[in-house]
């Protein structure tokens, strides 16, 4: 129908005198549509690889790897957001270590260099050179090993911890936590830990111990579970003294004793009268000289009545402990 409707052209024929109808070109139509159609494909070509060469064209394999490295990227940003998290949760546990449960077993604290310590070796992370990203590969790397190392340290604390467990019990009654002499006695404190005026020379000394003055006979009071080590006269200065071996590194001294009360050997409890106060050696007048050591070191032994005085009798002793006055030894 619509051939039909199209309209008929026709031209002058002067040789009839009349109108004839012009007759259609085939060949002439498919020629025209054939340069038509090879224009378009050229146009579309030459689009086709501007495009491309912009990168707004991909084509499946590309999208398809664009996608997973995208994914990976996320994959990557989750892992070390999860490294950071361990990493706040080992630095947390590390310092409720130190600070609560070495402290509480009076442990050495693990020094932060040494718990965070890495693995030695320069070219330990030269595998991962020369790649894609490989500054974020090592450093996640790194990372790692960190985090893997603190784990190890800190499995070896807890394990030191649970060694400690059993002897949490003889530990608490080895420490040398009471006062020497009875309660009553303790307004007698003479002389401090500290720098002190000698009684002899006049010239001031550290004095490693504290003095409390007491007639001769006082009863002297073993401050915690041990093992005497040594009830003679052969220390310098301190005249008849006692020597008790707590155990965990405590040792105590009880100097200037009249008479002894335990032989070398013998075990104690806390509270026993090992021995009684006296001016034996050499002192300025009847007294006790009582020392404490840890790992060899004498420490301050105030610091270790708080839990066995009231908060006045304990305010008392530390006021008379500070006062820079002269020692009795």
């Amino acid at each position: 129908m619509k051939d039909q409707k199209r309209k008929q052209k026709y031209y002058y024929d002067p040789d009839t005198l009349s109108y004839r109808k012009v007759a259609s070109r085939p060949l002439r139509k498919l020629w025209q549509f054939g340069l038509f159609f090879m224009a378009s494909a050229l146009s579309g070509a030459a689009i086709f690889y501007s495009f491309n060469q912009l990168g707004w064209v991909r084509n499946s394999n590309e999208i398809v790897l664009q996608r997973e490295l995208d994914n990976y990227k996320q994959d990557y940003q989750n892992f070390i957001k999860r490294l950071d998290r361990t990493a706040e949760a080992l630095e947390n546990l590390r310092q409720r270590d130190n600070e609560v449960y070495r402290l509480y077993f009076e442990m050495d604290p693990i020094p932060e260099e040494q718990y965070y310590s890495g693995f030695g070796g320069v070219n330990r992370y030269r595998k991962y050179e020369g790649q894609n990203n490989s500054e974020l590969i090592k450093d996640a790397a790194q990372s790692l090993d960190v985090i893997e190392k603190a784990i190890v340290n800190q499995s070896r604390s807890l394990d030191d911890i649970s060694e400690m467990l059993p002897k949490r019990k003889e530990y608490l009654t080895a420490i040398p936590t009471i006062q020497p002499v009875k309660n009553e006695d303790l307004r007698r404190m003479a002389s401090g830990y500290g720098w002190r005026s000698d009684p002899f020379t006049k010239m001031r000394k550290f004095h490693y111990g504290m003095d409390f003055s007491a007639p001769v006979g006082t009863p002297i009071f073993a401050t915690g579970d041990g093992i005497v080590k040594r009830a003679d006269q052969r220390a310098s200065g301190l005249g008849k003294h006692i020597r008790i071996d707590h155990g965990f590194g405590y040792i105590t001294i009880y100097g200037h004793l009249s008479k002894y009360n335990v032989r070398p050997g013998q075990k104690v409890k806390r509270g026993d009268i090992i021995g009684y106060a006296g001016n034996t050696g050499r002192s300025l007048g009847s007294h006790l000289h009582y020392e404490v050591q840890k790992d060899r070191k004498q420490v301050n032994p105030i610091d270790f009545y708080a839990g066995t005085l009231s908060a006045a009798d304990y305010e008392i002793l530390s006021q008379r402990a500070a006062l820079s006055n002269q020692s009795l030894d």
